[in-house]
């Protein structure tokens, strides 16, 4: 369903009362029965995933499955798969020069890709009552997962045009991908650029936000936005980050919400930050409403706060613990 996403933005912005927006869609393979392995490789699940979760939760917007495996896997990457946790990488794939100038940039369609784009095609039918957004993995992140992360660090001073070499190529291809999303029904993609997180400011302006603004550059129009997420420690970032330039930015639990809300400019949504494992995971519904309560009254005064998890919220997450976070929501402004 097309929808234009700037008003929905300046709406969600101006709106007294905020529907959570948290990153989540793999718990809802309790929904649907099956596993995370089968989820993963079938788009047809996926869209029911989707769609269970928009029923069962009166989120904000509906989101994909944040699988940062499956372009590195599209790329050549070995995958290891898991019932019941989030597909893995493991090692470099690119191991020298001759590696990176050789590296073929895939197709859209080759590997899962084909299967996520199936999925949000399917998902973009069932859910139209809120907007629909993709996931994708970030440039720089993704050339940490090929090249790895440990080494990428080293070779960003070492061999700067090697990792450079890979970013060419890894933005190519997202470009592509993000833009069969676009064709596919979804109304944005979440972005997650976490390995960015690891980087100086001088670093980061030059191997990740070149590419990512590419990237929104060449897919974002009104009825399609990027949203930035970087669940990383990012304290020492935020003129790098706002350099980005993204209509809406996701932040993780490894910084204070607040100053991010000080930071980025007010006309941009903020998403964040209840920590996933922690507290949604491992919590109870108890800790899950304290903790989304608090971080209510501390930030609903900001009005481009919404208030979200800090990252994917992991499969075996308890349902009750999810239902605890919106109804804390409901239940703090009706208390206003």
């Amino acid at each position: 369903m097309k929808i234009n996403m700037n008003k929905w933005l300046q709406d969600y912005l101006a709106a007294p009362e905020k529907k959570g927006i948290p990153i989540l869609s793999f718990p809802g393979m309790q929904l649907i029965n099956h596993s995370v392995e089968e989820l993963v490789k079938d788009g047809h699940l996926q869209a029911l995933c989707m769609e269970a979760i928009a029923k069962r939760f009166d989120s904000g917007a509906a989101v994909s499955l944040m699988d940062l495996s499956v372009e590195a896997e599209a790329f050549g990457c070995p995958v290891r798969y898991s019932a019941d946790d989030v597909p893995t990488l493991h090692g470099a794939y690119i191991h020298n020069e001759e590696e990176a100038e050789a590296l073929l940039v895939p197709h859209v369609g080759d590997g899962r890709t084909g299967e996520c784009i199936k999925g949000i095609q399917e998902a973009s039918q069932l859910i139209t009552d809120r907007p629909l957004l993709a996931g994708t993995i970030g440039p720089f992140s993704l050339a940490g997962r090929l090249l790895d992360m440990t080494e990428i660090m080293i070779l960003c001073y070492e061999e700067p045009e090697m990792v450079e070499t890979v970013l060419e190529k890894v933005t190519e291809f997202l470009i592509e991908y993000t833009k069969a999303f676009k064709e596919a029904g979804a109304n944005g993609i979440v972005m997650a650029e976490p390995a960015a997180g690891l980087l100086s400011p001088t670093l980061m302006d030059e191997f990740s936000t070149p590419y990512v603004r590419r990237i929104i550059d060449a897919v974002e129009d009104e009825n399609f936005i990027v949203v930035y997420h970087n669940c990383g420690n990012i304290t020492m970032l935020f003129d790098s980050i706002n350099k980005v330039d993204a209509k809406a930015y996701s932040f993780g639990n490894a910084i204070d919400i607040e100053d991010a809300l000080k930071n980025v400019p007010a006309d941009r949504m903020v998403i964040g930050n209840i920590d996933p494992a922690g507290i949604f995971r491992h919590g109870t519904p108890e800790l899950v409403k304290s903790e989304t309560t608090s971080l209510l009254a501390r930030c609903s005064k900001y009005s481009n706060f919404v208030i979200s998890s800090g990252c994917d919220i992991p499969p075996v997450t308890p349902l009750e613990n999810i239902d605890a976070f919106f109804q804390a929501i409901q239940d703090y402004y009706k208390a206003d």
